[in-house]
């Protein structure tokens, strides 16, 4: 896909950032390093606070307060549904973070594998979406592996060579915590499907970065985190109803064996789910403003306007990646995966790269004395390093950028590296 991205004026990332309190105070720190955890806005601080101080109680019971915390769980299943366009509110499992859940659904799959012994990954991916299927060898599951290319992208082609009737699952990406390389989920579904395995998706790097519709992409799970997507830190996880219904999960006695319970083992934090879905409400706010729309809370219009917002946002932050790319290219930098500009489209503004003869961790140290949070490391994805013959210490350096960063900020960036390559 080419994209000649130009600066969308239209983007209002000036007046977005006065709603995040992190962005507010007096001072010049720049946050590149989103990929680990992106800022809150206001409305999702008022939700965890109204949380704790009026209905901080176990939910369950018959009094208010109680009701109010289940009343409140529904309301957020219904917002995260519409945000990944989901079939049913029960398809939303909440929790503690992505890692919990993908464990959970590879202990379950494990014990479903009989004549299918076969689990496809990626040497792309995180590498929580990695050691939990490859743990599943110890009860007798095949490890096959998809290996991006040397462009840091998932092909199809290749995929279509590890697939048979002995496949049980394929695990990938949606986008790379490493390389921001995009990948076509929608066609891992149609061919895993052919076959009649499964597809799980890590959509947790992707999260804030593009419209996420389970529906099109075609998969059966799908994990994010809400600490990705601008709420507080929990994971949330979308199963196809019929596919969680069918998995052995592990469960309490008193637990109905039906979703979303089934997958939601012990108590989750109820003012992160509180605010997650006020981080939705704040996605769906920015599309109904960006449209011009009047504020409907029905399902459909939530969906609505978080496409809206988030396809702004995509649309924005290409700009983002393209200055960050060109800026690299004029400074000799090794990019790792899709380095042409012209190519934003095929990623998402997270970027790895080296300096020359210049070591990553000096990089991020003097970046941060310039104050400038970026990261260094193998970003946990050592065998996507290793792959890209890097030392698995030392890593690369790490810039992920959401839509409330700017083209200014890039431009003081750009000044900071100039001073290292030239010192």
């Amino acid at each position: 896909m080419t994209t000649h991205a130009k600066r969308g004026p239209e983007f209002p990332v000036l007046a977005l950032r006065s709603e995040f309190p992190a962005l507010r105070p007096v001072g010049r720190f720049i946050y590149f390093d989103n990929a680990a955890g992106a800022q809150i806005p206001q409305r999702v601080l008022d939700a965890v606070n109204t949380h704790l101080l009026e209905h901080n109680v176990q939910r369950g019971g018959r009094y208010a307060q109680s009701v109010a915390v289940d009343d409140m769980i529904a309301r957020a299943r219904v917002r995260v549904a519409a945000f990944l366009n989901a079939w049913s509110p029960e398809e939303i499992g909440f929790g503690m973070n992505a890692t919990s859940f993908i464990r959970t659904i590879s202990l379950a799959v494990g014990q479903t594998l009989q004549g299918r012994e076969e689990i496809v990954v990626t040497d792309l991916d995180h590498e929580a979406n990695i050691a939990t299927w490859c743990a599943l060898q110890s009860v007798g599951a095949r490890i096959r592996w998809w290996s991006a290319r040397t462009d840091g992208r998932l092909h199809l082609e290749d995929l279509d060579q590890l697939l048979s009737a002995k496949t049980r699952l394929v695990a990938c990406t949606l986008a790379s915590n490493a390389l921001g390389s995009i990948v076509d989920v929608s066609g891992v579904s149609r061919l895993a499907h052919s076959v009649g395995a499964e597809v799980f998706v890590d959509a947790v790097h992707y999260g804030p970065h593009g419209p996420i519709d389970v529906r099109a992409l075609g998969c059966d799970y799908l994990v994010c985190s809400g600490y990705k997507i601008f709420a507080p830190h929990m994971g949330f996880l979308w199963g196809r109803y019929s596919a969680l219904a069918a998995l052995p999960t592990f469960r309490e006695e008193f637990i109905p064996d039906v979703p979303p319970g089934k997958v939601e083992a012990g108590t989750f934090i109820y003012e992160n789910v509180a605010g997650m879905a006020a981080a939705v409400d704040y996605l769906a706010d920015l599309g109904r403003r960006l449209a011009g729309a009047e504020a409907v809370s029905a399902h459909d219009a939530i969906r609505e306007n978080c496409v809206t917002a988030m396809v702004a946002i995509q649309a924005y932050e290409q700009t983002l990646s393209f200055a960050l790319l060109q800026m690299l290219e004029r400074l000799g930098a090794d990019v790792y995966g899709t380095a042409d500009p012209a190519q934003v489209g095929a990623r998402v503004p997270t970027v790895c790269f080296n300096l020359p003869s210049v070591e990553p961790a000096e990089v991020v140290k003097a970046a941060a004395a310039g104050g400038i949070g970026i990261r260094d490391g193998h970003m946990y994805a050592p065998r996507l390093m290793r792959r890209l013959g890097l030392d698995v210490d030392s890593g690369a350096v790490r810039v992920s950028l959401v839509h409330y960063n700017t083209l200014e900020e890039i431009e003081r960036f750009a000044a900071l590296l100039r001073e290292i390559c030239t010192a």
